[in-house]
């Protein structure tokens, strides 16, 4: 379970979160969703060990953020595949076990690459793959470390329209496989509904002097599995506007 209890963050004079408290249960898929510079990314962030609580506490399964981190129980998955240039396709999904001192498992790593769609790609380097393949090198990297918690942020925004519904379907697939627990964050409201069991809302934009903040929580009420039929349908329609009004309801 990840725990956030009063969370604040600040950056001298800039007020980034206020007051954030939120729970997480293991192998929920939660979204979390606002407009830029609202604080949806230093959430996410603070989550994983990469930011510090200027007040609050951040807990993973009753641990800190940094002694999950350092046992490889956090994956991170970010807008740039943070690939390396010069490995292989297979080396770069291997990379991240091997740095974390776990033994490789290079078989594993071949099945997890074919079954996001790139068998026959592991002796590919990045620069011969199309965007959409290489946040599949890196969403299989972040799966194969093993770890039991996925910090998504904006793992699609670079990608075309119809690449990014593909890359929603199979992320759901991945994490049926997996069970992990996933945060993702977007500035999509469609993609928020499409992938979470649940969605956030965050509000507040530092350029207007409010600090951001969970404003609205959505349970997603729609059947399991989805894949891109869901996109069409009423229920899913109705989804998204309620999100949407909340947002600029806010706003």
């Amino acid at each position: 379970m990840i725990r956030v209890d009063d969370l604040s963050i600040t950056y001298g004079d800039l007020r980034a979160l206020d007051d954030v408290s939120l729970d997480i249960e293991d192998g929920e898929f939660v979204t979390i969703v606002g407009p830029s510079g609202c604080g949806k990314t230093t959430l996410l962030r603070t989550i994983g060990g990469l930011e510090t609580p200027t007040t609050g506490s951040v807990r993973v399964d009753g641990d800190s953020p940094d002694a999950a981190q350092s046992d490889a129980r956090l994956g991170f998955v970010f807008q740039d595949h943070t690939l390396l240039p010069w490995k292989t396709a297979l080396e770069n999904v291997t990379f991240l076990r091997r740095m974390a001192g776990k033994d490789p498992d290079p078989e594993g790593a071949r099945d997890l690459l074919a079954t996001t769609g790139l068998d026959g790609f592991g002796d590919a380097r990045p620069a011969e793959l199309s965007g959409g393949m290489k946040q599949r090198v890196a969403i299989a990297r972040a799966i194969h470390l093993g770890a039991d918690v996925l910090l998504m942020d904006e793992p699609f925004g670079e990608l075309d329209e119809i690449t990014r519904d593909e890359m929603s379907v199979e992320i759901l697939r991945l994490w049926r496989e997996n069970r992990k627990t996933v945060v993702f964050v977007t500035h999509s409201v469609p993609e928020a509904v499409f992938l979470g069991d649940r969605c956030l809302v965050v509000s507040g934009s530092s350029a207007a002097g409010g600090a951001g903040r969970i404003v609205a929580e959505f349970d997603i009420d729609l059947p399991r599995p989805r894949d891109e039929s869901v996109f069409g349908s009423e229920a899913f329609g109705q989804q998204v506007a309620r999100v949407r009004s909340a947002l600029h309801d806010d706003a």
